[in-house]
């Protein structure tokens, strides 16, 4: 009689949670509310993670990840600006042939020479000699490939310039349209092998050239100054280029990183080495109530709400599937957890089983700092990080360089 009664009060509470999910203490809202139906939906017991409102970390929590990835974006944004700039009149000095010494030329320019970068980083391999010209080039690259092993594909989603751009473009075409669009399954797949065919392409090139072939080049006029004809092209952009970006922009308001998902071989390379790296997006089915969020809030539509760990190489490390998880280390960009038993709502062992092995947002931003600052500090201590070119050379290539074609 006594069960009896205590079941039919269960059943009772559980119709009042579905059908009045918005009624509940002084300390839940409507969110919180839902997600305890979804976890006595699923027979579990929900630990909250602390600071959690509204079941997300607000942003100016120390723990929310997407607020360190906004700061690095935002940071990395004005570093490339100040390159740029000042890169823009490094050029002008030159081609104006003014008078005294020019500017100090920024060499972190080269990390927008990733063809240079591989082409030099196959010649370093081969010969064992570092190279003398666009070094830094290679440099950027190993670094970024780095990340890459260590990271995931976490130079997408928290360095690259053009990926904050595309993560404004669809969030803001997001905003405006109350949704965003995805190509069917049958078509997805085919785009996103677009840009392995393309990465296979500049592979294929690179690999066949020989190392002598490779330094040639890199002393020819056009290599000497391919970074000055990388600036070119976007100051005296022709109108075909000028569509091609203007359409790739638009598409990016309404389809989540076209650029990325679909086109850039850069991306590609560093996803197919993810796929290596230790740290990945792990689920803990034991701390896991299965609402969802974490699937909702990926922006590559990856399965985070089903699989106990993501391989594919689409992962950008973003961690926004781990800022919306409301509950505690049920989903963390992290090592293989520790071998310990726990069950549901076993805290203090699900806690201990991930000690340790886990990432913060702070940590993902200070181990991106430390590979790329301390490569860059490192070239610098040994002399690689400027390229030994005198300015004479510069004084007669740079004025002529829209007339320098490909050798």
């Amino acid at each position: 009689m006594i069960e009896a009664t205590l079941a039919h009060g269960d059943e009772a509470k559980k119709q009042k949670m579905t059908s009045e999910p918005e009624v509940g203490t002084d300390t839940k809202d409507r969110e919180d509310a839902l997600l305890d139906e979804i976890a006595m939906r699923h027979k579990k017991v929900l630990i909250r993670r602390t600071g959690v409102i509204h079941g997300t970390l607000p942003w100016h929590d120390f723990r929310n990840a997407t607020t360190w990835r906004r700061a690095v974006q935002i940071i990395f944004v004005l570093i490339n600006a100040y390159i740029a700039t000042a890169f823009y009149f490094w050029v002008r000095h030159f081609e104006t042939n003014a008078a005294g010494a020019p500017p100090i030329r920024p060499e972190g320019v080269e990390g927008w020479l990733p063809i240079a970068g591989l082409m030099n980083l196959k010649y370093a391999l081969t010969t064992g000699v570092m190279p003398e010209v666009h070094a830094p080039a290679m440099l950027l690259l190993a670094a970024f490939l780095l990340t890459a092993l260590l990271l995931k594909k976490s130079f997408c989603s928290w360095l690259c310039p053009v990926g904050t751009l595309s993560e404004a473009l669809w969030r803001t075409g997001k905003r405006v349209f109350k949704r965003s669009l995805y190509p069917p399954r049958w078509l997805d797949i085919p785009l996103r092998s677009l840009k392995y065919l393309l990465m296979a392409a500049f592979l294929y090139v690179v690999m066949a050239m020989p190392a002598a072939g490779i330094e040639a080049f890199m002393m020819t006029p056009y290599g000497l100054i391919a970074d000055v004809k990388m600036l070119n092209f976007f100051r005296f952009i022709g109108i075909t280029a000028l569509i091609t970006i203007a359409v790739l922009m638009l598409l990016s308001v309404v389809i989540p990183n076209f650029w990325c998902r679909y086109l850039c071989p850069y991306g590609a390379l560093l996803g197919l080495l993810s796929l290596l790296s230790p740290t990945k997006i792990r689920r803990d089915p034991d701390a896991c109530i299965d609402c969802g969020k974490c699937a909702k809030a990926c922006p590559a539509r990856l399965p985070v709400d089903v699989n106990r760990q993501i391989r594919s190489a689409e992962c950008t490390a973003c961690m926004s599937c781990v800022t919306s998880c409301p509950a505690q280390d049920a989903l963390q960009l992290a090592l293989p957890p520790k071998k310990i038993v726990a069950a549901n709502g076993d805290t203090a062992q699900i806690v201990q089983r991930w000690r340790r092995r886990k990432l913060s947002g702070a940590m993902v931003a200070a181990m991106l700092a430390l590979i790329v600052g301390g490569i860059i500090i490192g070239a610098y201590a040994t002399g690689h990080w400027q390229t030994p070119v005198p300015d004479q050379v510069y004084r007669q290539l740079i004025p002529k360089a829209q007339m320098l074609g490909h050798p």
